[in-house]
């Protein structure tokens, strides 16, 4: 009877989990994994579960003999041993295998040692609208802590370092103090000795170039590439940029957009809005003007022939707004608020009304007769602000409400008369 190859099962759960596709590249797959795993890392809060499937993924897919067997049987042919079988590595070995950690370093003494999660570092970058409509690039300097190059991040230059007296290379130190009869107070702080290393270097074995500190200072220059259409807030991430340190997988710098306040246009998401200000001439006959936009394009802004624009009407312009972050070629619409500033009173003559009431629409209001108007008692219109007389009259309202508490005799002094 002759040997069965082995029987096909499901080929696609590990690209699944890394979140690519089964012609990903070699440089994808890495991309992959290291975006998921500094992710879901356990020391970052993230799902232990989860890390160790990332782990066995990027172990398989990584590995052009195991993933070609993968993608030919599936998962079972690496757990029935198919092709000498595979066994999966612990997944933070893979994680500080990836990263270079210090865990495969001389020695191995730190291997199996879960590394501890650097801060991110955070700034907020300031852009001008004109930034995020056009897109630019900002070259910013900075200053970061890396691993000493002289002892790699060692400190010493034996590369070796004893155990702190102090606190017995815990990197705490516990101090009692008695604070009463039979009580006693325990408190827990860094060792000053060591500062919570836990570890002490010798003055002759110091290394000479970061002088025991393990870490020296760099200056960057990064490229802060401001994509068109970002919006507010938008974070813009350099993974592993920010301060080094010995047995600590980088943080990442994240700068933060905040985009200037512009003087005339505003922005709703992919829609752009202006003001603009007519004379009741240009609203009833027609106007054109030009618009400044945010590229340095100028727009012929123009009615329509016998068009009458009325106060707060809006107009709008189709692909004039914002690009869409990701579709640049896709833009939003530029909207144009209308106001109509009228002239002031005494501007026309009696007979210049007379002429632009032959001009304009017939009166609505009806008009009166003699007999009518005998009856009427005449009155004079005069000119108010509204927000200074609703601010009086609430201010008048708070004086009468105050004045009624006073005078009202309080409910504990009622109370005492009716005893005596």
């Amino acid at each position: 009877m002759f040997g069965r190859g082995p029987r096909r099962s499901d080929n696609t759960k590990y690209y699944e989990v890394l979140g690519v596709s089964k012609t990903a590249s070699e440089d994808e797959i890495k991309k992959a994994y290291r975006k998921a795993a500094m992710k879901n890392h356990p020391d970052k809060g993230g799902d232990p579960e989860k890390f160790k499937e990332l782990g066995q993924a990027y172990e398989v897919l990584s590995d052009p003999k195991k993933k070609e067997l993968y993608d030919q049987f599936g998962e079972d042919a690496l757990k029935e041993g198919t092709g000498g079988g595979t066994s999966f590595h612990n997944p933070f070995d893979i994680f500080e295998s990836f990263f270079g950690g210090a865990s495969f370093g001389a020695g191995g003494s730190s291997r199996g040692r879960r590394q501890k999660h650097g801060e991110d570092v955070v700034h907020s970058l300031k852009v001008s609208l004109e930034d995020v409509y056009n897109g630019t690039t900002k070259k910013l300097s900075l200053s970061r802590n890396i691993l000493c190059q002289k002892c790699k991040g060692k400190g010493s230059k034996s590369g070796t370092a004893g155990n702190c007296f102090g606190c017995q290379g815990t990197g705490m130190k516990i101090t009692r103090r008695q604070i009463g009869l039979g009580m006693i107070q325990q408190m827990q702080h860094v060792c000053p000795e060591c500062r919570g290393t836990g570890e002490v270097i010798s003055e002759r074995d110091r290394c000479p170039q970061c002088k025991g500190n393990k870490v020296t200072q760099e200056k960057k220059v990064l490229e802060v590439h401001v994509e068109k259409g970002m919006q507010q807030g938008h974070k813009i991430v350099f993974e592993g940029q920010a301060d080094e340190a010995p047995d600590t997988i980088t943080g990442d710098i994240v700068f933060v957009l905040q985009v200037k306040e512009h003087p005339r246009f505003r922005r709703d998401h992919d829609d752009l809005y202006i003001d603009h200000n007519l004379s009741l001439t240009e609203s009833l006959c027609g106007f054109q003007f030009a618009v400044t936009h945010l590229d340095g394009r100028q727009l012929l802004i123009k009615s329509n022939p016998g068009e009458v624009i009325k106060p707060g009407q809006h107009k709008a312009i189709n692909d004039e707004g914002m690009p869409q972050h990701n579709r640049p070629f896709m833009r939003g619409r530029l909207y144009i608020k209308f106001d109509v500033d009228f002239p002031d009173s005494g501007f026309l003559s009696p007979e210049q009304c007379q002429l632009l009431e032959k001009v304009l629409p017939q009166k609505t209001s009806k008009q009166l007769s003699d007999m009518e108007l005998d009856d009427c008692e005449e009155t004079t219109l005069h000119d108010v602000n509204m927000k200074e007389e609703m601010r009086r009259k609430h201010q008048h309202q708070f004086h009468e409400a105050y004045d009624e508490d006073d005078d009202e005799p309080s409910g504990p002094s009622r109370v005492q008369c009716a005893q005596q």
